[in-house]
């Protein structure tokens, strides 16, 4: 059975969104209700003997818990993790659990980032992250076969899933390269058909907080902003930008920060919206920090940063993200243009 047949009839889309989302599952007209198939029903017990062991702590809901034990099931097997504990965040894209490690990572617990569905990821516009990217296969190499290639062109649906694990397949080597580069990221140790297993940041009582969550004295507030301004000068220096960073994807724990969420990681080189992304990264850390008294220009942040990786300064927003989702991102170019 491939990834998600399970999740086939629009009653149990319906439902699984209502239930990631913590929304209520939309009324709809009184029918006579449809079973799901037998093999379907029975999906617990149709995985290998390792997998029908994996029962975990947190107590997941009916299509949840499917999707994780489909998502995990493999690093369960190879002892990576024992345990799901508890779900740490969610969001549009992925969910956030808590796992206690397995015999083969030294580790006492890990993060691992579930990435929701194709079916019900949100991100209308990830062809402008997309842009000067080869496509990734699941190994995180390039793709070779021409079927594959083919079926990415063609947006068939293998295609899509090809695009899909192509997502995850980005963020996964991007925090490898940037943990070796010692950016302030969480180490990633293995990657699956659906999820990423990583650092966790916290303890057994709590996780990490996102700097938006916290309020700061002005020394320690100008202490991280320099901090978070290495880190996105490192990451530059590896020819790499964040795509989405803010206050919101840096979490804070015992004085110290960790930048997550890279899978809309741009290339500074092979993307025409390169600079406007980076432009807007350092806009929105700036944002954030002048709330506790920093001063900081992020236009000329960011331009000199830029300069003297070597790349030039395109000024002209791109329409695409003029086109941006995000209401609050069209604010934030209004404010850029107005700043130059």
């Amino acid at each position: 059975m491939k990834p998600y047949d399970y999740l086939n009839d629009l009653d149990d889309l319906d439902q699984f969104e209502a239930e990631l989302t913590g929304a209520r599952k939309p009324k709809t007209p009184a029918r006579n209700p449809k079973k799901l198939p037998e093999s379907d029903a029975k999906f617990l017990q149709t995985q290998d003997d390792s997998r029908t062991n994996f029962k975990f702590t947190y107590k997941a809901a009916r299509f949840e818990e499917g999707w994780l034990l489909n998502s995990l099931g493999g690093f369960y097997e190879h002892q990576w993790i024992s345990d799901v504990l508890r779900k740490i965040r969610g969001g549009k894209e992925a969910s956030v659990y808590l796992c206690r490690a397995g015999e083969n990572i030294h580790a006492d617990l890990l993060a691992v980032k579930v990435y929701r569905p194709r079916m019900l990821r949100n991100l209308k516009q990830d062809h402008i992250y997309r842009e000067g990217r080869i496509d990734l296969g699941s190994d995180g190499k390039q793709l070779v076969k021409d079927a594959d290639v083919h079926a990415v062109a063609k947006r068939t649906a293998y295609g899509e899933e090809i695009r899909h694990q192509s997502w995850i397949a980005y963020e996964f080597n991007t925090l490898r390269t940037l943990f070796e580069a010692s950016v302030d990221v969480p180490q990633a140790y293995e990657m699956a058909n659906n999820a990423i297993l990583m650092d966790y940041i916290g303890d057994l009582s709590a996780a990490a907080p996102a700097l938006s969550e916290i309020s700061l004295d002005r020394a320690e507030a100008k202490e991280l902003f320099d901090r978070s301004l290495h880190n996105i000068d490192l990451m530059l220096s590896k020819n790499f930008i964040h795509g989405d960073l803010s206050a919101y994807n840096i979490l804070y724990w015992d004085g110290d920060i960790t930048l997550i969420d890279f899978p809309q990681v741009v290339s500074p080189g092979n993307n025409r919206s390169a600079y406007q992304i980076f432009l807007r990264d350092v806009t929105r850390v700036c944002e954030y920090f002048i709330k506790f008294g920093v001063r900081a220009n992020p236009r000329k942040i960011a331009t000199d940063l830029w300069t003297s990786r070597g790349f030039h300064v395109f000024e002209e927003i791109h329409p695409r993200l003029l086109d941006a989702e995000d209401p609050q991102d069209r604010k934030l170019w209004e404010r850029q243009n107005r700043g130059r």
